[in-house]
């Protein structure tokens, strides 16, 4: 379902949407995950630290189980079907063999993780694949289970996958939340740029279009 913006903007942004019914049968390759992980792999970062690491965990796989145990209620009803669930971690002390004692500060290193996502996230809408990021889990869980070592801290859920659009549904198809159904095929709504983008001082908007 294309979104009309104004001024427009790539496809790739205009069309990225946060699904949460996904296709059960379909599996991500070694060549699809690699390809994802290369986009957040190149993502900008302060001075190149490039403070951020993944959890990986394909459906099916001894990862994926441990991470959807430590999913939240709510998002174990959709999340499982996914393609791939994966775990996004940022720096938030000194390596124990780094000789400068890490970096600066570890203030901005949530701000890298996030580019490196929305790195993956665009590529995942190159690839015709969909991405929903979440926070529902438990991060001490996925912390304790995957030995996280404490200078890093479990953040952020990302399940990757190919979006199940209702025109596609039959009756064949697995049960879903109807909620998330609803949820996910009303229309997509932004604020306005004059709200989000200011000049000369917080709330006086920048004046260059009113696109949603």
């Amino acid at each position: 379902m294309a979104r009309v913006t104004t001024p427009p903007i790539d496809p790739l942004l205009r069309d990225r949407r946060s699904p949460s019914v996904f296709d059960p049968t379909h599996t991500l390759d070694d060549s699809q995950l690699a390809s994802l992980l290369e986009a957040a792999r190149w993502s900008p970062s302060w001075g190149n630290t490039q403070p951020w690491r993944f959890l990986v965990g394909r459906r099916g796989d001894a990862s994926h189980a441990r991470i959807v145990a430590a999913l939240s209620r709510g998002n174990r009803q959709w999340a499982p079907a996914a393609s791939a669930i994966l775990i996004g971690l940022r720096q938030v002390g000194a390596e124990p063999d780094d000789p400068k004692g890490g970096l600066r500060t570890y203030d901005y290193t949530a701000y890298d993780l996030g580019q490196s996502a929305a790195h993956l996230s665009v590529q995942a809408v190159s690839m015709g694949l969909a991405v929903h990021q979440f926070g529902g889990f438990d991060h001490d869980a996925i912390a304790a289970g995957f030995a996280v070592p404490p200078q890093w801290e479990v953040l952020s859920g990302i399940a990757v996958g190919r979006w199940l659009p209702s025109a596609e549904r039959t009756t064949d198809s697995p049960d879903v939340d109807q909620a998330n159904v609803e949820r996910e095929e009303r229309p997509r709504k932004r604020r306005p740029l004059d709200q989000l983008a200011f000049a000369e001082r917080f709330g006086e908007p920048l004046r260059v279009g009113h696109g949603e």
